[in-house]
C-alpha cells in the first residue's frame, strides 16, 4: 500500500490555510482598533506581520499554494481597482494636475538616479534591475492613504485634494512605465500595445459618458436590496474586462484593474447619491472583506524574513530603500505645493506620497519572475515599503487637527485606518 504522507500533508496545508487566513482577517483589525488611540498604524501592516508568523518564517502553519495564490492576484487586481474607484477624473485636468504629473516627473529622474546608482555601486543586479527598482521607487498607495486623510479630515481640504491627485498619478504613471518597460517587449513595441489599450479604455469612457445610462440607472434601483445586486455584478464585469483586455494585449493587468476603477467611477455617476453609498459598502465589502485581506495575508506569508535576515547587505538596504522612497516622492510633492503653502502642509503631503507598499510588491514581484532582481532585494524594498506605511502617515499627522471639510460620519469601511482604500 502507498503511503498517503504527502496527500495527507497537503491536504492538512490547504486546510489551515483556510482556516487561519481568515482568522488572521479577523484579528487583524482588532488588533488596530486596541492600539489606533495610541499609534495610528494602517491595518494592512498587522495582515502582513501576522502573515509573516503563520508563515514559513514564523511558525510554519501555512505556506503559499495555488489557491493562495491565485486569490492574492485577485485580491491585488481589487485593490488597484479600488484606487481607481477613488478618482474624480477632473482632479486629473486642467494646471494642477499637468504640475503633479510634471513633479512626477522629478520624482521618476531622481528615482532612476538613485536606483542605477545603488545598482551598480552595490552590484545588485544588471540595468534591467536599476529599472524594475526605479519604477518601484516612483509609486504612491493611493488606497493606503485615502482612508487615512478622511479620518483625519483632510479629504475635501485643498491639501487633501493635492495629495490625492499626486497620489493618482503615482499609481497610474508607474503602471504604464511597467506597461512600456517591463512588459518583455521592447520599450517602442510596449508603447505600442500601451496605446492599443489606452485607445479601448477611451471608448469605453466615451461610451460611458455619452448618454444618461437610465437603464442602468434603472437597473441599479430595483436590484439594490434584492439577490440578483446587478450594480455589483456589473462593476466586477467591468473589472473582468478591462482586466482581461490589457492580458490578452500584453500590458500589465493591474492597469487594466486600475482603469476600470476609474471608468466604474464614471459609469454611475448621476445616479441616486444615497444608492450609490449602498453601492460603494457592497463593493469595500466584496474587497475589503475577502479580497484583499488576502493578498496582504499572502504577502507576509510569502515574505523572505528569514533570508533577509541572513543577508547582512540586503539588511542594510532597508533603511536605504526607505530613505530613496521619501527623497524621490516626498521631496518633489513637498516642492509641488502652492507658493504660500505652509511647512506643516508640506510635510504632510510630502510624507503621505512617500508612503507606498503594493506598487513594490507588484513590480518586485515581476522581477523576481524574471529573474532581474533577487529574493533579498526584493524582500528589502517590500520591507522599506511596509516602513512607509507604517511611519509617513503616522508622522504626516503629527501636530495637525481635523478640518471641518471632512464628512461628519466616516463611512462604515474607514472605521479602522484600512491600508487599502484602494
Amino acid at each position: 500500500m502507498s503511503s498517503p504522507t504527502r496527500d495527507e500533508d497537503s491536504v492538512s496545508n490547504a486546510d489551515l490555510t483556510i482556516l487561519l487566513v481568515p482568522l488572521v482577517a479577523v484579528v487583524a483589525p482588532l488588533l488596530a482598533a486596541s492600539v489606533r488611540k495610541a499609534l495610528l498604524v494602517p491595518l494592512v501592516v498587522f495582515e502582513i506581520l501576522m502573515g509573516m508568523l503563520i508563515g514559513p518564517a514564523g511558525l510554519g502553519w501555512v505556506e503559499n499554494g495555488p489557491m493562495l495564490e491565485t486569490l492574492s492576484q485577485f485580491g491585488l487586481a481589487a485593490l488597484f481597482f479600488m484606487a481607481g474607484n477613488e478618482i474624480d477624473p477632473a482632479t486629473l485636468r486642467g494646471s494642477a494636475a499637468k504640475r503633479a504629473l510634471g513633479w512626477w516627473g522629478v520624482s521618476a529622474a531622481v528615482a532612476f538616479g538613485a536606483a542605477f546608482g545603488l545598482v551598480f555601486s552595490l552590484q545588485l543586479g544588471t540595468a534591467a534591475a536599476g529599472v524594475i527598482i526605479a519604477v518601484a521607487l516612483t509609486g504612491t498607495a493611493l488606497g493606503t492613504i485615502m482612508p487615512i486623510l478622511r479620518d483625519a479630515g483632510l479629504i475635501r481640504s485643498p491639501l487633501g485634494q493635492s495629495i490625492s491627485r499626486a497620489g493618482a498619478i503615482g499609481e497610474f504613471a508607474p503602471l504604464v512605465a511597467i506597461s512600456v518597460f517591463l512588459s518583455g517587449r521592447q520599450p517602442l513595441a510596449g508603447t505600442l500595445v500601451l496605446i492599443g489599450f489606452l485607445a479601448i479604455a477611451a471608448v469605453a469612457f466615451w461610451l460611458a459618458r455619452r448618454g444618461p445610462n437610465m437603464w442602468l440607472r434603472r437597473m441599479v434601483t430595483l436590484t439594490l436590496h434584492t439577490s440578483s445586486q446587478f450594480a455589483v455584478r456589473f462593476v466586477l464585469l467591468l473589472l473582468a474586462g478591462l482586466v482581461s483586455v490589457a492580458i490578452l494585449l500584453g500590458v500589465d493587468f493591474l492597469l487594466g484593474a486600475f482603469t476600470a476603477g476609474i471608468l466604474a467611477r464614471v459609469v454611475l455617476q448621476g445616479s441616486d447619491p444615497e444608492e450609490m453609498r449602498v453601492v460603494e459598502a457592497k463593493l469595500d465589502s466584496v474587497t475589503f472583506g475577502f479580497l484583499v485581506p488576502v493578498f496582504f495575508v499572502s504577502t507576509g506569508i510569502t515574505f523572505p524574513l528569514t533570508q533577509l535576515f541572513e543577508n547582512a547587505t540586503a539588511l542594510a538596504l532597508v533603511p536605504v530603500f526607505l530613505l530613496v522612497m521619501l527623497i524621490a516622492r516626498g521631496l518633489p510633492v513637498w516642492f509641488s505645493q502652492p507658493r504660500g503653502t505652509s511647512a506643516s502642509d508640506r510635510r504632510t503631503a510630502a510624507l503621505f506620497s512617500a508612503t507606498t507598499l503594493p506598487l513594490v510588491i507588484a513590480v518586485t514581484g515581476i522581477g523576481i519572475d524574471h529573474h532581474v532582481i533577487s529574493e533579498t532585494v526584493a524582500a528589502a524594498m517590500v520591507g522599506a515599503g511596509i516602513l512607509t506605511v507604517m511611519l509617513f502617515p503616522a508622522l504626516a499627522l503629527v501636530g495637525r487637527r481635523a478640518t471641518s471639510a471632512s464628512p461628519a460620519v466616516p463611512t462604515a469601511p474607514d472605521a479602522f485606518p484600512y491600508e487599502a482604500h484602494e
